[in-house]
């Protein structure tokens, strides 16, 4: 009986020092972690948006879309007029996982960028989705005058050799993107006259 006391007492002290260590290492490296992030979000930004002299993260709209999913538009500026948004998009159909997207699109609903930001596809094939060159077939297409399926569906867009499951997620997420860009471009466009 002595034994198993002095077991529960070890274990419940060693339990009670990893739960304290644990939170002491969360406390330190959330604002690290933090910034981090941000600085990622910042780059982000700035790669799908055209040149803008404003803080498109400090100038925002945030959208319900669908039940439970909300959406923040960051509103790219250049002497005050809104020349971009960019906002995260997500595949849930990539072959390794769901695949997370940043575009930027221009007030006419063209694409202006496109970052992948989070996939998990296979090194090698899937994953050929970061690469410029087919996140460039993307620039400058918006939902009209193109049929926004891989071309091994009947659609317009080259899919990576070998790696068609991610294709098609990139291009069906983005699609879904610009869909959603033209159902609420009146509230993200719209101008409150003031400048952040």
């Amino acid at each position: 009986m002595k034994e198993s006391l002095r077991y529960v007492v070890v274990l419940t002290l060693i339990a009670s020092l990893s739960g304290l260590l644990l939170g002491v290492t969360e406390r330190c490296t959330r604002e690290p972690i933090e910034k981090q992030q941000a600085g990622q979000q910042l780059a982000a930004l700035r790669a799908v948006l055209p040149p803008v002299d404003n803080a498109p993260d400090e100038d925002s709209v945030t959208l319900a879309d669908g039940s439970a999913r909300r959406t923040v538009y960051y509103r790219g500026r250049r002497q005050g007029r809104i020349v971009g948004v960019a906002f995260r998009v997500t595949s849930d159909k990539g072959y390794a996982g769901p695949i997370a997207i940043m575009i930027g699109v221009a007030p006419d609903g063209t694409l202006t960028g496109l970052e992948i930001l989070q996939q998990n596809e296979t090194p090698g094939l899937g994953n050929r989705i970061v690469a410029s060159e087919f996140r460039d077939l993307f620039v400058g297409k918006g939902l009209n005058g193109y049929r926004w399926r891989v071309r091994k569906d009947g659609g317009d867009f080259d899919q990576i050799s070998g790696a068609t499951i991610s294709s098609r997620a990139v291009v069906e997420g983005v699609a879904e993107g610009l869909e959603r860009f033209r159902r609420h471009a009146g509230v993200i466009l719209a101008d409150s006259g003031e400048r952040p």
